[in-house]
């Protein structure tokens, strides 16, 4: 999949979660929406982006990736 359009999709998501007043219940939505409607594929793709410190992710995103990523990171990476 395009790296740019899952970062994209990945923004998307995090704008709806950013007008939570709490940060923690914020970046747990982006997670929960991530693990239920994004394939394994996708995920290990978003992870691999973040690692090679791919620019325009949003803040939230990225702190939601890396809180998270314990139970987000599809097995056999």
């Amino acid at each position: 999949m395009d790296g740019k359009k899952l970062v994209k999709m990945a923004n998307e998501i995090a704008s709806f979660f950013a007008a939570e007043p709490e940060r923690k219940t914020a970046l747990e939505g982006i997670a929960g929406h991530l693990k239920r409607f994004w394939e394994p594929r996708m995920r290990r793709e978003i992870f691999a982006m973040l690692d090679q410190g791919v620019s325009g992710m949003s803040e939230f995103v990225v702190a939601a990736l890396k809180e998270h990523r314990a139970k987000l990171e599809p097995a056999g990476k």
